[in-house]
């Protein structure tokens, strides 16, 4: 038998910034612009941005995926057209979609394309029909075992991509109509409210209220599979899809180093019971709403469910303590209005903007052109900061919940 291929791993794309986060890490991204997309409230990408942000990812190394694979009405026919075109215009690697007039133009524009897991292929079948058209890659349903998985990438031959991290879906595929239905925003067109993650009581007509695990009983765990990153890639997956595109760079960041390191740990066969403790705990630390293994051992029952919390589960939390009012570029310092919080030297921090990821320690800094050891809310100081950073982009630390 040969030896199981590597698989890429896949980021999210908020902004700018969340390149920067995962450019040492990831082997590819994905993002959308706010038409068509499924992400349609988070994109800060615009269509101008497409051909200089391929040609960063590119320089990095990375390939980029752009996602045009909402529900496409009449009226969105022509955007489809412009937004393909676009894509190809500034060579991306490859479009995800599953609407058959999307297929249509990206086969007419020969742009290589995807199928996004909003189809929903479940079966050998459907991945074959797929390939038949022309696609070069099925993101498989998520609601799928690793035994069906390893079974549809044995009898097709074509690259398939699932979720390895990240949100759940009360809903098969992502395809819900709740938050239609409750708020008028279309989980289909981008603009899910996510009424799975509310508090919601159980009564019957009468008006008895009934005993649930807890109020957040639509409220599924993230996904978290890095335990068996071996198992995965002994299926044969070509490709390991992070969920996140609405969280930070943070986020991002340790996911895809996380999940790298997995990988490449265990084709240099270091991989670990060790080192997976310590990837849970850095996991931990950023956004998440608890972990399970979704549907890949089967069906998850009661344990899938984050019943007592709705939102984050960190013990950790990034607190605002200012931002950057200005940059001198030649010696790479900033001024820094401490509007929120005192600071100390030796502080970890984090600088995120739109265009800025960067994680550093505070090696000195000074005040009223004298050097300081500590400064207070309300002060304006000067740092050295690794990388170029912008006015307004905020400065963070991270610190442990109380």
């Amino acid at each position: 038998m040969s030896s199981p291929k590597k698989p890429e791993v896949m980021s999210p794309i908020k902004n700018w910034a969340s390149l920067e986060a995962c450019k040492d890490y990831a082997d590819a991204v994905y993002f959308g612009i706010a038409d068509l997309s499924l992400r349609a409230r988070t994109n800060s990408l615009t269509l101008k941005d497409i051909p200089k942000f391929v040609s960063k990812c590119h320089a990095y190394g990375i390939k980029a995926y752009m996602t045009i694979n909402s529900v496409i009405y009449n009226n969105n026919i022509k955007t489809a057209e412009k937004l393909v075109k676009k894509a190809k215009e500034a060579h991306v690697d490859a479009i995800i979609v599953w609407d058959m007039a999307v297929i249509e133009i990206a086969k007419k524009e020969k742009i290589p394309f995807f199928i996004s897991t909003q189809a929903n292929v479940s079966n050998y079948k459907t991945a074959e029909f797929y390939k038949n058209l022309g696609a070069s890659r099925i993101v498989l349903a998520r609601e799928l075992t690793l035994k069906q998985i390893k079974e549809i990438k044995e009898k097709v031959h074509l690259e398939i991509e699932t979720f390895v991290h990240g949100a759940m879906c009360i809903a098969i595929s992502g395809r819900c109509l709740l938050s239609a239905y409750l708020f008028n925003k279309s989980a289909n067109c981008g603009s899910c409210a996510q009424p799975c993650r509310k508090l919601w009581k159980l009564s019957d007509d009468k008006g008895n209220e009934f005993e649930t695990e807890g109020k957040y009983f639509l409220n599924a765990k993230d996904l978290c599979m890095i335990e068996f990153v071996p198992e995965l890639i002994k299926a044969g997956i070509d490709s390991f899809k992070i969920e996140g595109r609405r969280r930070d760079p943070k986020y991002i960041e340790v996911t895809a180093r996380c999940y790298r390191e997995a990988v490449d740990s265990y084709f240099n066969k270091t991989f670990t019971k060790e080192k997976v403790q310590k990837w849970k705990k850095e996991l931990k630390k950023v956004y998440n709403r608890g972990f399970s293994t979704g549907f890949y051992f089967g069906e998850p029952a009661k344990e899938g469910i984050s019943y007592n919390k709705a939102d984050n589960v960190s013990k950790y939390e990034k607190v605002l303590i200012g931002h950057i009012t200005h940059y001198y570029p030649k010696i790479n310092v900033a001024l820094v209005k401490l509007k929120h919080k005192n600071i100390k030297q030796n502080d970890f921090i984090q600088i995120e903007g739109n265009k800025t990821f960067i994680e550093q320690k505070i090696e000195s800094m000074e005040l009223n052109n004298t050097q300081v050891k500590n400064a207070k809310k309300g002060e304006e100081i000067a740092i050295k900061v690794k990388n170029k950073v912008f006015k307004n982009d905020n400065i963070f630390v991270l610190k442990e919940r109380i």
